[in-house]
C-alpha cells in the first residue's frame, strides 16, 4: 500500500496567495495513484470550503475532505475532552463553525473553555472578557502557537501574540493543539484512517512540521521552497527523512 501524505500547505504547496511551481501536477499525481492525502493548516481563520474556494482560484483542484486545519483538529479535542461544552472563542468562522458542527455552544456566560485562534477582528474588550473568563477558572485553550505570520500587507500578528497577551495578565499557560503538537497528526490521520506507521508528513519547517512529523512516528519529507534554507536543518537535533527541492520533485511509488 502506497503511504498517505500530510501535506503542510504554506510554503509546499502555496506562498502566500501564489501557486508554489509543481505543486499541482503533484497533487495530481496523488490522485491517479489512488494514493489519500491531507492538506494542513496551522491557520485557522477559513472553513475547509473557503480554503477550498481560495485554492481552486489558483488552480489546485481538492476536495473540502481534502483540508485539515487546526480549527478541526481543536473542535476533535474538545468534543473528546468535555462533550457538548461551551466556550468563549476569540477567533472568525473557521473556529466558530468548527466548534458548532462539533456541538458546542459559543457564550461568555461561564464557558466551560476559553478558545483563541487568529481573528482579524480584535478588540480590547474581548481581550477583557477573556482573561476574566480564564481567571475565574475556565480553560484556556489555543490553536497554534505562531506569534505572526505573513499576510498581503506584511507581518501580522497571529494566534501566540494573542495568548501571550491573556497569558501575561492571568499567569495561565495556554494549551495549543495546532502544530507542533502531536495531537493534531493523530487526529488527522484518525480523519484519513491511516496508521502512523503508513504515513508521510511533507512540510517546509523543521520547529513545526518535522517536529511533528517525527514525534507523531511518520516518515518526514523537508520541502525548500518554504522557510527552511538545506543549512539550517543541521540546527536541530532531529532530522527529516528525505530533503527535496520541492513536492514537484518528490517521487511517488
Amino acid at each position: 500500500m502506497p503511504k498517505s501524505h500530510l501535506i503542510d500547505m504554506d510554503g509546499v504547496i502555496v506562498r502566500g496567495n501564489e501557486l508554489i511551481p509543481g505543486a499541482d501536477a503533484f497533487l495530481d499525481r496523488l490522485h491517479q495513484r489512488g494514493i489519500k492525502f491531507l492538506i494542513l493548516t496551522n491557520n485557522p481563520l477559513y472553513t475547509p470550503r473557503d480554503l477550498q474556494y481560495r485554492l481552486q482560484r489558483i488552480g489546485v483542484n481538492v476536495t473540502v475532505e481534502h483540508l485539515y486545519t487546526s480549527a478541526l483538529a481543536m473542535a476533535q479535542f474538545l468534543k473528546k475532552q468535555k462533550p457538548a461544552g461551551t466556550a468563549f472563542v476569540i477567533g472568525e468562522s473557521g473556529l466558530t463553525q468548527a466548534l458548532h458542527e462539533a456541538g458546542y455552544v459559543l457564550t461568555d456566560h461561564d464557558p466551560d473553555y476559553v478558545v483563541v485562534g487568529e481573528t482579524t477582528s480584535l478588540n480590547y474588550e474581548r481581550l477583557t472578557q477573556a482573561v476574566r473568563l480564564v481567571s475565574a477558572g475556565a480553560r484556556f485553550v489555543a490553536t497554534n502557537p505562531d506569534p505572526s505570520g505573513p499576510s498581503e500587507s506584511g507581518l501580522s500578528p497571529a494566534c501566540g501574540a494573542i495568548t501571550a497577551f491573556i497569558e501575561a495578565a492571568t499567569g495561565v499557560q495556554p494549551y495549543f493543539v495546532g502544530k507542533p503538537n502531536a495531537l493534531m497528526m493523530r487526529t488527522a490521520l484518525r480523519y484519513l484512517n491511516e496508521h502512523s506507521e503508513n504515513a508521510i508528513m511533507v512540510g517546509d519547517r523543521m520547529d513545526t512540521d518535522m517536529r511533528v512529523g517525527t514525534e507523531a512516528g511518520l516518515e518526514t519529507v523537508l520541502v525548500l521552497t518554504g522557510v527552511t534554507s538545506r543549512q539550517m536543518v543541521d540546527r536541530f537535533p532531529y532530522r527529516p527523512t528525505r530533503i527535496v527541492e520541492s513536492v514537484a520533485d518528490l517521487e511517488l511509488p
